[in-house]
């Protein structure tokens, strides 16, 4: 495919297919699209059995608004095939398994090929290019490692690119600011919050952020806003640019903002197909009207996915960096998932824990609020009546522990007499964050 000649004031001519002209870029996309259906239909008995539910048959998609014929795909459909239910190829083609957090407890898991891989560390690669990390640079790589996509992508993305990554992974902060301070890191990945984090223990300890040798910050894992933009931008005195992606779609690099415009995140159109549908019906909606984000995946070989439900609410808007669209940040959803320091989480997981202890009842409220930079949760639950204070202490301590063990995220219990859950529909989330 011939790609368009584009000139970008950072980087020089450009001659990627993110460059190219819409109508390449949708003939592109609609011969994968094809493909994809089709890999899907024949390999993934789940997909074979809602496309024939639907009536619907991969020989009936010729042009791209097509895919409103076929069925959506949710978390639960992918729930349900635990573990390797929905894998389109044989284990003996699987190099990677990762998994995220489900409503259940049960994770849903996702398979790479070694294709797969090597498309994914190309779109990173792709991404941190668009946010200003150049081959050369050191990146310090504080998203988690392990099961999680987030640290592995983007570390496998920033060698891609021949830049040097250093895997701090999450947490221990004093471990981090020593190697920012030691090892000299260009450019830096994690969560804004996270980031917040780091530069408020910069300042406390005397330091001056703005003095470190960070360049570019690129940020995602969770919401943000253009006030924490700023924030960091101003503090580290930087250029912070977002990332998105799901585990279930590929990973963090599904689409990502240009630094030089800093107006939304562009879409990987040679890879993902993106729709914005009503959350109600379900039928699809005009770009640049809002809704919640569908997407399809194009290339992937392990673990295509066909109109995944992301319930992240935004709009189409058309391309200005490059020709691919974009979406504007996200910043809202249409569920009830909390996403705490980079992990997703939902009541409904913390329900499961409470309930297996006969000290509580499943009457609770996940109470969100501000921690410093931090966001922060607790878990306020009700006691069942007649017992000791040895016994719900204790019951407190269990239920903090059986959440970092199985949801991965640490927070407060405060075990209570009572717990107004509110009349009728129980008010599962309070959001006591101060607005920004």
């Amino acid at each position: 495919m011939t790609a368009a000649l584009v000139t970008s004031s950072h980087n020089g001519p450009q001659t990627g297919i993110e460059y190219a002209s819409r109508d390449e870029i949708v003939t592109l996309q609609t011969a994968r699209a094809r493909n994809t259906l089709r890999h899907a239909y024949y390999n993934v008995e789940h997909y074979r059995r809602a496309f024939d539910a639907k009536g619907v048959h991969p020989d009936d998609f010729k042009e791209l608004k097509d895919f409103s014929l076929f069925p959506f795909t949710e978390k639960d459909d992918l729930r349900k095939q635990y573990p390797f239910g929905m894998f389109a190829v044989p284990q003996d083609k699987i190099v990677r398994i990762h998994a995220s957090s489900g409503t259940t407890g049960l994770p849903t898991v996702v398979g790479y090929t070694r294709q797969d891989i090597e498309t994914w560390s190309d779109l990173v690669a792709r991404s941190l290019r668009f946010g200003g990390v150049r081959a050369g640079d050191k990146v310090q790589v504080t998203f988690g490692y392990g099961l999680f996509t987030g640290g592995l992508g983007l570390h496998y993305g920033v060698e891609k690119l021949g830049a040097t990554a250093i895997p701090t992974s999450g947490g221990q902060t004093e471990r981090q600011l020593q190697v920012m301070r030691d090892f000299q890191p260009d450019a830096i990945v994690g969560t804004p919050s996270y980031m917040l984090n780091v530069l408020d223990r910069l300042r406390a300890e005397g330091q001056d952020p703005r003095e470190t040798s960070l360049r570019a910050g690129i940020m995602g894992s969770e919401p943000w806003t253009e006030g924490m933009r700023r924030d960091l931008e101003e503090g580290f005195d930087i250029s912070a640019t977002d990332i998105y992606g799901l585990s279930e779609v590929m990973g963090p690099g599904v689409a990502q903002e240009s630094i030089e415009t800093k107006d939304g995140l562009t879409i990987w159109e040679d890879h993902f197909y993106a729709e914005i549908v009503d959350p109600v019906t379900g039928e699809p909606v005009p770009d640049g009207e809002y809704g919640e984000l569908v997407i399809s995946s194009l290339t992937k070989e392990a673990f295509p996915i066909i109109r995944y439900r992301t319930h992240d609410l935004t709009r189409l808007l058309p391309g200005t960096a490059c020709s691919m669209r974009r979406i504007e940040r996200i910043n809202a959803r249409n569920d009830d998932m909390i996403i705490l320091r980079g992990v997703n989480c939902f009541p409904s997981q913390f329900e499961e824990i409470i309930v297996e202890d006969s000290t509580l009842r499943p009457r609770y409220q996940c109470v969100l609020s501000k921690k410093g930079r931090m966001d922060h949760l607790t878990l306020v639950v009700e006691h069942t009546p007649g017992v000791s204070r040895d016994d719900i202490d204790a019951a407190r301590l269990r239920l903090r522990r059986a959440i970092k063990d199985r949801i991965g995220v640490s927070v407060d219990v405060d075990v209570r007499d009572q717990v107004n859950s509110g009349e009728g529909k129980a008010k599962r989330i309070v959001d006591n964050r101060p607005a920004q």
